[in-house]
């Protein structure tokens, strides 16, 4: 199969590209900007360009490219819009004309948060931010294009490229004495590495007929202090973290309080097993703690 992932330099495209080399399927990274060799340039929304990258040979389109930047999208919606929503359009436009299937990744920041148990499929979104409703937006620029689709919702994901949460708060934890995180907004953290190894194993176990929407994330549930705690104490730093609340910490997006997604759907879908947060963190940090030391 040809298989065409876009947003290669981002965190989960990072991993996904470092976990084909083990596949026998033909792989083609690109990204807003190429790097001249594993890496060719492509702005997808520009329809001309993804019109000219998917072709009639192609199997799978994983879009992982996105505008994540929360806080800014509050006084850019319209370009968060055009990354988040025009471009999955083209690309879903385009899977279609080649009958390929389009895998795209979507977030929990399209629920409000009011709910008190997981979040399932069935349940309607309500996004707070510019942010949740550009993501919102390119699900059903998806869904309504009639291309074969795969849509998976995650949350809090962080790696060892890119910037995440994980990498903000160990960098903090190591040159402060004590932190304050909030601690009344609950989710789950995500190891990119656990998505991607899920994404190629849907792929080398040819499940690409299970199209529909799903959410994935790691398993359990976390507030932002619990996650920053837990990093800490992997690290074996001695900071002192300490949990605040979210009015002490004003932002411009408004976050769901609580946006823990239920996973049985993909557990049931895919038959498989998904790691507990607090397990995939002890893992990420040797590996971590390892490129560190080199």
């Amino acid at each position: 199969m040809k298989i065409l992932v876009i947003g290669a330099k981002g965190q989960l495209g990072h991993e996904i590209k470092k976990q084909s080399h083990l596949s026998d399927h033909e792989f083609v990274f690109a990204d807003i900007q190429g790097d001249g060799e594993s890496i060719i340039q492509l702005d997808m929304t520009d329809p001309q360009q993804v019109q000219q990258f998917v072709t009639a040979d192609t199997d799978v389109v994983i879009n992982c490219a996105a505008y994540n930047d929360v806080e800014k999208a509050e006084t850019d919606e319209q370009t968060a819009m055009k990354v988040n929503a025009y471009a999955p359009g083209l690309l879903a436009d385009a899977a279609k004309k080649a009958d390929a299937l389009l895998i795209h990744f979507s977030t929990d920041y399209v629920f409000d948060g009011k709910a008190n148990t997981p979040y399932t499929e069935e349940d309607a979104p309500a996004p707070l931010s510019a942010y949740g409703r550009s993501k919102l937006a390119g699900e059903k620029a998806v869904q309504e294009s009639g291309c074969r689709y795969m849509i998976f919702r995650t949350s809090w994901l962080y790696s060892l490229s890119g910037r995440n949460f994980f990498k903000t708060i160990a960098d903090k934890c190591a040159g402060s004495p004590s932190i304050k995180v909030v601690m009344d907004q609950t989710g789950t953290p995500t190891n990119a590495e656990d998505l991607a190894y899920f994404i190629m194993h849907i792929i080398e176990n040819d499940m690409l007929d299970k199209t529909g929407l799903y959410h994935y994330s790691n398993d359990g549930v976390a507030s932002w202090f619990d996650f920053a705690a837990a990093i800490n104490q992997e690290l074996g730093y001695t900071c002192s973290v300490h949990p605040c609340r979210t009015s002490e910490f004003p932002t411009k997006a408004a976050r769901p309080a609580y946006s823990v997604m239920d996973k049985r759907k993909v557990k049931e879908t895919f038959g498989v097993e998904v790691p507990h947060w607090h397990d995939s963190l002890r893992v990420f940090v040797m590996g971590y703690l390892f490129f560190q030391s080199i």
